[in-house]
């Protein structure tokens, strides 16, 4: 490593307050290791809700099991970045990653690099704030983070000691293009980040501070070889900062980040980071988090209910993330730097898993930033000439099906919610769901379904673009666009084509509408998106009764809803990562069979869906690092918890209804941004009494299978009289 001059030491005294207790504290009840085992691939690390911000420790290990970069049965942490992707599957990200050391260090070969053991007996997290002891160098580590700011402290033995700020390393699908560190100042560099992986072009400014300033710093760079045409890309920085430090010295490291440029990472810094009080960033943090928690208020003596519950409603605010600066500027679809105008502009959306009830919940939870998410879409389709499917730090990744951007929009519009313009929103998605030449949608207007012989995922793409066309036609007709209304109903009863009824399955089809030979519903094929037949029987949201009247009815219906959850896969039958949580063939553990447990309510018997709900709720949502079944998919898996515990689910995410299942707490209110209280009340509910005998609300028998948005927005009170054995329905389908 080249050496560069030493700076001069100026002591720095950091001063502490003390936190205040709120009267109700429900960051208490936060868990941010539930999802760092088994699937869930969430990450334990500081954030505060929707934050650009996610500072976590990596293990330093590529896999599967790292995608979060952190896997909680790991023994090593091999830095702290301050990006991290919350349980997507997709290995991106890690950047401006930081590790304190004490020389000599240990050193490992690539990817693990510098790095330390730990023990989960020296560890901790809290919703916003991670602490941790490297044991092989006697350093404690804590994080905090405000929006768009990492806060670090470090607090070293007596030692000749360093950070490591690597921008050269790269886990999983990432790979570092080019990279930049400059020494500003004593205590100042600032540098970035170029990176291709799932976003093929990611950017990430920075500025760094440290809290007193380094004696020595050390600075290494080499070539970074671009794999596809082994021609120089980049240059990887990797800088070491030294310093003596006495026993339990701290240091700190604000960082603040910009997906702009250096001038935008230095706004922000000295927009959110102006003190040395970590304390106070901390506690910060903890009362943003209680300010978001505190609107759904749950009330129950099951602590581990409580935290199952609070730690699903925290995991659906670590996505999307905020991703202009406190200018506003941003970096858009189109790789040029916007201005954002009253609103600001968010990242990181998993549509495919995220429209069905993490938005929906956002609608009650956070309606001023669903105002903003919606001007997000509509500014990606002016940049980039189509609604996102899964933008990320600017880049369209197109990763899975549909355009799920357009129930988002139509879910808000409907529900009167947002300042956005919506003739623009309307006609971005008309634009978006006629592109032609985009996966098949030209076929699939022409068919009428996307036949297999031409494109694969067929059946999926076919029954998500009806949903999603359905949408367009609500927003169409509630605008008085009745022309376009007409033609995206028709199109949202494609679904039919896609369905034989001989097998009693959707069922791929060739371009000459033949149906494929050898289909068994049970296997998982190119036909269907992370699914099988079974699965995606169901995925017709917005038209259960006619699915049913196409089955045949009621009794069809309830025997293949049945057949479903008690055809239990052969012991020795391999299935794929992404089926897990599964009973029979149902799959909590991702998104497509989320809403199928409310189906039985179709079919006039609720009991059904309350006892599957409940068995969900209390067997696949653990007070545990394992306990998320599947991966969290940016909020998903939790949001599907919110709902359910409160008792009603959004099977139709855009029809403003929420078809009843069973409550889990005695108690659930939800504090409304117009200043009204919904209320749930069952208070002979457990475990064993999770049937539902009878349901009022405000003190009248309700006579639907379902609540309204209206209803909700009122402020009404939904009771449950509960029972221990199946009850018969109390409305009449």
């Amino acid at each position: 490593m080249k050496r560069i001059i030493p700076f001069i030491s100026i002591a720095l005294c950091i001063s502490s307050c003390s936190e205040g207790e709120k009267n109700k504290d429900f960051t208490q009840f936060v868990n941010p290791f539930i999802g760092t085992d088994f699937t869930g691939n969430t990450y334990p690390g500081a954030t505060v809700p929707f934050g650009m911000v996610q500072l976590s420790p990596d293990n330093g290990i590529s896999g599967w099991d790292r995608i979060a970069g952190y896997f909680y049965p790991d023994s090593t942490i091999a830095g702290f970045s301050h990006t991290h992707l919350t349980g997507t599957g997709a290995g991106d990200l890690y950047d401006i990653s930081f590790m304190p050391v004490t020389i000599p260090f240990i050193e490992d070969e690539s990817p693990l690099g510098v790095h330390s053991k730990f023990s989960h007996d020296n560890e901790k997290a809290e919703a916003g704030y991670y602490q941790v002891l490297l044991s092989d160098y006697d350093i404690n580590v804590e994080l905090t983070a405000t929006d768009r700011c990492g806060i670090q402290k470090y607090t070293f033995p007596e030692a000749h000691s360093a950070v490591f700020l690597n921008l050269s390393k790269a886990m999983n699908w990432d790979f570092t293009k080019d990279s930049y560190i400059e020494v500003v100042d004593s205590v100042t560099i600032r540098g970035y980040r170029m990176s291709e992986g799932w976003a093929n072009d990611q950017r990430v400014y920075f500025v760094s501070q440290f809290s007193r300033p380094f004696e020595a710093v050390y600075m290494d760079s080499t070539a970074i070889i671009y794999p596809a045409d082994k021609k120089r890309c980049g240059t990887g920085y990797i800088a070491r900062f030294d310093f003596n430090t006495k026993p339990g010295e701290e240091i700190m490291v604000r960082t603040a980040l910009s997906g702009v440029d250096l001038e935008g990472a230095m706004k922000n810094l000295n927009a959110e980071a102006t003190h040395w009080n970590f304390d106070q960033y901390r506690t910060d943090a903890r009362n943003k988090w209680n300010t978001e928690l505190a609107k759904v208020e749950a009330q129950s003596t099951d602590t581990d209910a409580l935290t199952n519950f609070y730690t699903a409603l925290y995991h659906t605010m670590t996505a999307p993330t905020i991703f202009s600066d406190v200018d506003g500027r941003y970096f858009g679809a189109d790789k040029q730097i916007h201005q954002t105008n009253g609103w600001t502009n968010y990242s990181t959306f998993s549509l495919w898993d995220t429209y069905r009830a993490s938005h929906p919940l956002y609608t009650y939870t956070q309606p001023e930033r669903v105002n903003d998410m919606v001007e997000s879409f509509l500014a990606h389709y002016r940049e980039h000439g189509m609604l996102p499917v899964w933008n990320f730090y600017g880049n369209e990744t197109d990763m899975m099906i549909g355009y799920h951007s357009v129930p988002v929009i139509v879910d808000a519009y409907m529900k009167g919610i947002g300042k956005f313009d919506a003739k623009e929103a309307l006609a971005a998605c008309v634009a978006t769901a006629n592109k032609d030449d985009y996966r098949s949608i030209g076929t699939y207007k022409k068919l009428g379904y996307v036949p297999y012989d031409q494109d694969i995922e067929s059946v999926s793409k076919t029954l998500e673009y009806a949903f999603d066309d359905y949408c367009i036609a609500l927003m169409a007709e509630k605008m008085g666009e009745k022309e376009t209304a007409d033609e995206f109903y028709k199109r949202a009863q494609f679904y039919r084509n896609q369905y034989n009824s001989e097998s009693g399955f959707m069922q791929p089809r060739d371009s000459k509408g033949n149906w494929i030979a050898g289909f068994d519903a049970k296997d998982y094929t190119e036909h269907i998106t992370e699914s099988n037949g079974w699965q995606y029987l169901w995925s017709v949201q917005h038209d259960a009764k006619g699915l049913k009247d196409l089955m045949g009815g009621d009794d069809v219906m309830l025997r293949k809803l049945d057949s479903m959850f008690t055809f239990v896969p052969a012991a020795d039958e391999e299935l794929p990562i992404f089926s897990t949580g599964m009973i029979g063939q149902y799959a909590h553990g991702n998104e497509p069979s989320h809403h199928v447990i409310y189906f039985y309510n179709e079919v006039n018997r609720p009991d059904k869906t309350q006892e599957y709900a409940a068995q969900v709720m209390h067997e696949l949502y653990l007070n545990t690092p394992a306990g998320l079944c599947g991966n969290e998919d940016c909020g998903q898996m939790s949001a599907w918890y919110v709902f359910s515990a409160m008792g009603f689910y959004p099977v139709n995410p855009a029809s403003g209804e929420y078809e009843i299942g069973t409550p889990l707490f005695p108690e659930t209110k939800m504090h409304l941004a117009n200043g009204k209280t919904f209320t749930v009340k069952a208070p002979g509910v457990s475990k064993e009494n999770f049937y539902v005998r009878s349901v009022k609300l405000d003190g009248k028998p309700l006579a639907t299978s379902f609540i309204t948005h209206d209803q909700i927005m009122n402020g009404s009170t939904l009771e449950f009289e509960m029972a221990s054995t199946p009850q018969p329905a109390w409305f009449k389908k």
